[in-house]
């Protein structure tokens, strides 16, 4: 009855993200327990309070675009739509077009690059968002980056990763 249940709740995510969640029902026809493991993170994967949605997101674009070009891109683009991010801001980030993006968000979009690349470079930018959002601000933004490598590392492991497609930024909801 359980794995009944979480099945439809998977084809609502389905629905609600536009995308196929065929590597969750995969996990979860597998064992309920990995399932309901794999899904204890997603409070952490949502837990924006005090970081703008403009902020969160372009780091978890910039984030996923370093580990998947597909399904998981997609998913993150069609959440920020559904907070209201504006498609020329989400297009934006997904270009590099930095000379579209608001000074705060070239600064997001840097660090972020910075921290999912490794690069060691990330302390001058790391003090001045942490300035302009705040600890809890700069805690979030972590979050971000970190919740957003998830999903597509599973997928990568089990074999359910799809080839590289373009991304599709609806204007209009």
């Amino acid at each position: 009855m359980l794995r009944w249940l979480l099945r439809r709740k998977l084809a609502q995510e389905e629905q609600r993200l536009g995308e196929s969640l065929d590597y969750l029902r995969h996990i979860l026809d597998v064992s309920v327990s990995a399932f309901l493991r794999f899904t204890s993170f997603m409070p952490l994967a949502n837990s924006r309070k005090t970081l703008p949605k403009e902020a969160w997101f372009t780091a978890q674009l910039v984030a996923l675009q370093k580990v998947d070009c597909g399904t998981c891109l997609q998913i993150g683009v069609n959440l920020a739509r559904e907070s209201g991010v504006s498609p020329q801001l989400l297009r934006a980030v997904l270009d590099g077009r930095l000379e579209d993006l608001p000074a705060e968000l070239v600064d997001v979009f840097h660090f972020t690059q910075q921290v999912v690349t490794a690069t060691g470079d990330e302390d001058e930018l790391r003090e001045t968002l942490r300035q302009r959002y705040g600890e809890c601000g700069l805690i979030e933004l972590a979050y971000a980056i970190a919740s957003s490598q998830i999903p597509p590392t599973v997928k990568r492991c089990l074999g359910y990763a799809r080839s590289c497609r373009l991304v599709h930024v609806e204007v209009g909801h």
